[in-house]
């Protein structure tokens, strides 16, 4: 039964897409978000005409990366198993479609069409899914009524129910009860979450798997062909990976490292490597009278002792944490932190701003001790003091920060215990 916030929500959509699209030569983000979906139907077109009409056909969608990254264990897994699935992608952001447009185990990557009725019902006939997988939110209902309507599997997994989420909005709790009642299957990220999908939801069919996040970063872990070449320049030298680094992570970095005796080699990885932000960190680093290196110009007189090394290049990042002796994450002094998990697998102690309640994660390894939250530079500079002077201290932390990660390993066996049930299934029929 539809709730009157989603018969609601089905008639004000289109007149909100409509004035959009009015306001979108004014608006940079809404130019961009229509602009990169025109000739997405005849796109999809080509390639469904292509494929078999027989195989297991599993669509993935991703708001943005970050999901996208929880999934890639999952689909992992079952590309080995079973190489003939048809695998579909879809993003909502121009930032998930751009990092991963090129993957290779998809038959098609593609921005998911505005939530509107017809669109869904295009799309759903292109592409014929067997299996929906969401990972973690996300949630179109257009989309996700036809997609059922058509006989489609639908699966959440990585599902996390924060404090803070509308969802718990007394005014919204209809809503959100008839979208979770759409889903067939609901892989949770925590026991707490599961509680709260069926005490607050009345949503049966959840099951604890844990985030999917840890498997991908412990896989990821294994990498490191991309660093090799750097590990003996700083062999039996602390050194600090600053990795996803704004323009405040840059200031309150550099304050604090700077009033170090005992200073750890610096390697900076910038968030967006453009020329603009390169520019702007070796101007502050003149200013400063620090000698600095772009990996890209990287020769034999590199001194990592008296020089910083700035990361120009992107994909180094998570190899780079095997060389690490700690790492401070950015997007904390921002909207949120980055990606506390890849460093934290390397066992090496984790840094971040104050500006991370929107990643459980996060949250869950600074309760562990193996993440430090700081708030300012002080706190910064008393931090890098200690872990930079105290080996054994260092050690210590950064050894809980990798049985967080260890332990929480597991997520995609579970969910793909579910999705082979499904596959199988669809062989018998």
């Amino acid at each position: 039964m539809h709730s009157s916030a989603l018969s609601i929500y089905k008639l004000l959509f289109p007149v909100l897409l409509g004035a959009a699209k009015l306001l979108n030569r004014l608006h940079p983000r809404l130019r961009t978000f229509f602009s990169v979906r025109k000739g997405l139907f005849e796109e999809l077109e080509k390639t469904a005409e292509k494929l078999p009409p027989s195989a297991f056909r599993m669509w993935v969608h991703a708001a943005s990366v970050g999901e996208f990254e929880q999934a890639r264990p999952i689909i992992a897994a079952m590309k080995e198993k079973h190489p003939d699935i048809i695998l579909f992608v879809s993003f909502l952001s121009d930032s998930g479609y751009n990092a991963r447009k090129n993957f290779p185990d998809a038959s098609a990557v593609f921005y998911l069409p505005p939530d509107t009725a017809n669109n869904a019902k295009r799309l759903i006939a292109l592409l014929r899914p067997d299996l929906l997988l969401l990972m973690r939110y996300d949630f179109w209902p257009n989309h996700l009524l036809e997609a059922k309507k058509q006989g489609t599997t639908l699966m959440l997994a990585a599902a996390v129910l924060q404090t803070h989420a509308p969802y718990f909005n007394p005014l919204l709790n209809s809503f959100y009860r008839t979208i979770f009642h759409l889903f067939d299957s609901i892989y949770t990220a925590s026991e707490k979450d599961s509680t709260a999908f069926r005490e607050l939801f009345g949503c049966m069919r959840v099951e604890t798997a844990g985030d999917p996040r840890f498997d991908q970063v412990v896989l990821r872990s294994r990498n490191h062909a991309r660093v090799d070449h750097l590990k003996p320049l700083f062999e039996n030298l602390t050194v600090l990976v600053a990795g996803s680094v704004w323009e405040k992570d840059e200031t309150v970095l550099l304050d604090a490292w700077q009033t170090l005796a005992k200073r750890p080699s610096l390697i900076m990885v910038p968030h967006q490597v453009t020329p603009e932000n390169l520019a702007h960190l070796e101007a502050d680093l003149l200013k400063r009278s620090l000698s600095s290196v772009r990996i890209s110009q990287l020769n034999g007189s590199f001194d990592p002792r008296r020089q910083i090394l700035i990361i120009d290049q992107t994909g180094y990042l998570a190899e780079l944490y095997t060389i690490a002796s700690m790492a401070y994450v950015g997007g904390g002094f921002g909207v949120n932190v980055h990606n506390t998990l890849e460093p934290a697998v390397f066992a090496i102690p984790v840094l971040f701003g104050p500006r991370y309640h929107n990643s459980p994660e996060a949250e869950d390894l600074a309760a562990s001790g193996g993440g430090t939250v700081i708030h300012n530079g002080n706190e910064l500079a008393a931090a890098l003091k200690i872990f930079s002077d105290e080996s054994a201290k260092r050690v210590a932390t950064g050894e809980i920060a990798g049985r967080f990660v260890r332990e929480r390993a597991g997520a995609t066996a579970i969910i793909v215990t579910g999705i082979e049930r499904e596959y199988a299934a669809h062989k018998r029929a």
